[in-house]
């Protein structure tokens, strides 16, 4: 069983044994690494994110009691990193949702009708998506912190609840919440739709 493996694993690098972490490093890089591009919407970022979390996983690994999972102990560590890393960015300058190379998950979000990629549809989208940036940055804290883990880091309900440390139904209601304030930020704000052109 992988979670057994696991946790001989993390046993193993816990009394310095390196070929142990450098395994639970080869499991789950790929799986970090997607999660820090959902949320950073930058390739070196992710990149940056998952060094950091794998450095402050060996660091504190010891402090690791078995709880949960290793891999949501190490999801946390690394949407923490994600997170702070955007943080630091935004002290510096407003980071554009439209750097993301996966905008097929925005673009879902906000429903935002599928065309041809000439100029002008381009141009809009990466307005609205502006505008979708700053309509999350506008929600509770706790509510951001569900949407782009559900929405951008694509973790099932079960995870995210696992991650924030709260049941399923409470994820599920943040989510709720948060999906139906963001449509109403996004139905205040003066936008352009490529409808009215028509």
């Amino acid at each position: 069983m992988v979670a057994d493996e696991n946790a001989a694993l993390v046993a193993g690098a816990k009394t310095g044994d390196a070929r142990a972490f450098e395994l639970l490093v080869e499991r789950n890089e790929r799986k970090i690494f997607s999660m820090a591009q959902s949320i950073t919407r930058n390739r070196e970022d992710a990149e940056d994110v998952v060094q950091q979390s794998f450095q402050k996983t060996f660091i504190h690994l010891k402090k690791f009691q078995g709880e949960s999972l290793f891999s949501t102990w190490l999801t946390r560590i690394a949407i923490n990193e994600a997170l702070m890393l955007l943080r630091r960015k935004r002290g510096s300058r407003e980071v554009p949702i439209a750097e993301s190379t996966t905008e097929s998950e925005t673009a879902l979000l906000l429903d935002i009708p599928d065309s041809g990629p000439n100029p002008e549809d381009s141009c809009l989208q990466r307005e609205q998506e502006r505008i979708l940036s700053a309509a999350v940055s506008e929600l509770t804290p706790g509510m951001r912190k569900a949407i782009e883990l559900r929405e951008l880091g694509e973790l099932s309900t079960r995870e995210t609840a696992r991650v924030m440390g709260l049941s399923v139904g409470a994820v599920k209601a943040r989510v709720f919440h948060g999906r139906r304030k963001l449509r109403e930020t996004l139905r205040q704000r003066p936008k352009v739709d490529r409808r009215d052109n028509k």
